[in-house]
């Protein structure tokens, strides 16, 4: 079986779409006005908002945080129950997103097999973390999903395919497939389209990803089929549980539900996805003493430019490429080593703009990092492990994945 294939998913009724959709619940983490905006929005219609965590409410005390993990579980079983959703068998979801400059950003929702999929830094499997997890994050999003009965997912999951082989039949013969949804999202969330891909048009899909899933994998001994552009963390979570209902002997039944994972499947090559980089800044430092070391340690002659700013002083290194495959990662590596560097002393900006006026201030040192090539983004991966933390970034926190769809992960009673 393909690591990434088909699966049977759950959709609200059409009457529900205007109030169910609802944004990552890892965004908006500190603006607490978005989310009471999004109540307010929401008022008593049905919505995924009562199915997810906003980890905005993380910080709550042990009894809000029961209350409100019981309260998911409860809604979750009347959704399952009352007939909010309906199930389509053996499927996927080809997806366009309009996103705020109008571009349009295409995926396919299917399930990934954990199995295949490794959160560790130094993994060799075909699914692979992008970016460094933390494990203190795992444990309480493990509480939320352990008992649930449903799982809605905001995964973004990269494939990497030049000849738009998965994606650019679906986009071309989208007209002939059913259209599951067609709506604005709430709160500045852009447009969202769906069209059921299922049947014949499901098989044609499935053989194309083993295609794909074949030539990624020609003459490699660890090949990277896919990568997690977004949602890690909860990816982590899901291999977590499932793992932990494996050691404690659940039944074949429920272990063949929790071994797969809701994802989104986009193209790393499409033009909507911008790899924006983030700039780093070092602050209360002797710039030119870190510049001699980093001369020292880790530049040579026709590498990776970088350029650097202190004061009102600007100038430019070049970063050895037998140190790694990307230029931020040779000199994250570096800036973590080094001993005269606290992690207070770190700032991640994004913008060369703000880097440039912060690194005018005095005592700080910035640096310009080039942004990610697509070219480079898997073989980096292959080469060196998971990247660095804030390597890249993807979009505006309201172009992040909305929950709409469902997959029940529990049987209910």
């Amino acid at each position: 079986m393909a690591t990434f294939t088909s699966a049977d998913f759950l959709f609200p009724k059409q009457e529900l779409l205007a109030k169910w959709p609802v944004i990552a619940c890892d965004q908006f983490t500190s603006e607490r006005d978005y989310w009471d905006a999004l109540e307010r929005e929401v008022g008593e219609a049905p919505s995924a908002l009562r199915l997810i965590y906003p980890e905005i409410y993380l910080s709550e005390d042990e009894e809000k945080k029961r209350q409100r993990i019981a309260s998911i579980e409860q809604h979750m079983r009347d959704a399952l129950t009352s007939g909010l959703l309906t199930e389509n068998r053996d499927c996927f979801v080809y997806i366009e997103r309009t996103l705020l400059d109008g571009q349009i950003r295409r995926g396919l929702l299917g399930v990934i097999d954990l199995e295949a999929y490794s959160y560790a830094p130094d993994a060799d499997t075909k699914i692979r973390a992008t970016e460094r997890t933390v494990p203190e994050r795992i444990p309480p999003r493990v509480r939320i999903r352990e008992n649930a009965p449903l799982e809605l997912s905001h995964v973004l999951l990269f494939a990497d395919d030049p000849e738009d082989a998965i994606l650019g039949p679906l986009e071309k013969g989208k007209e002939a497939l059913p259209l599951c949804y067609d709506l604005d999202l709430m709160l500045g969330g852009g447009k969202l389209r769906g069209y059921l891909v299922s049947g014949e048009a499901a098989a044609l899909t499935r053989a194309r990803i083993a295609a794909y899933e074949e030539m990624r994998a020609a003459g490699k001994t660890h090949p990277v089929l896919y990568l997690v552009g977004d949602g890690n963390h909860s990816l982590a979570t899901a291999k977590t549980c499932y793992e932990a209902q494996k050691k404690a002997g659940e039944g074949e039944a429920q272990l063949a539900r929790s071994r797969y994972a809701m994802v989104e499947l986009g193209n790393v090559r499409d033009d909507s996805l911008q790899f924006e980089p983030i700039h780093r800044l070092v602050k209360g430092i002797d710039g030119k003493a870190l510049l001699a070391r980093i001369r020292e340690g880790i530049t040579a002659d026709n590498g990776f430019r970088v350029a650097w700013q202190i004061g009102e002083e600007k100038g430019e290194i070049f970063l050895d490429p037998a140190k790694g495959a990307l230029p931020v990662g040779i000199l994250q590596s570096f800036l973590d080593s080094d001993a005269e560097i606290a992690p207070e002393q770190m700032d991640y900006i994004h913008g060369e703009d703000s880097l440039a006026a912060l690194s005018a201030q005095a005592g700080n040192i910035g640096f310009a990092v080039p942004a990610i090539s697509k070219d480079a983004f898997f073989d980096a991966i292959e080469r060196d492990g998971v990247l660095p933390r804030k390597t890249f970034s993807i979009g505006h926190a309201q172009e992040k994945r909305y929950y709409l769809e469902a997959r029940a992960i529990r049987c209910v009673s």
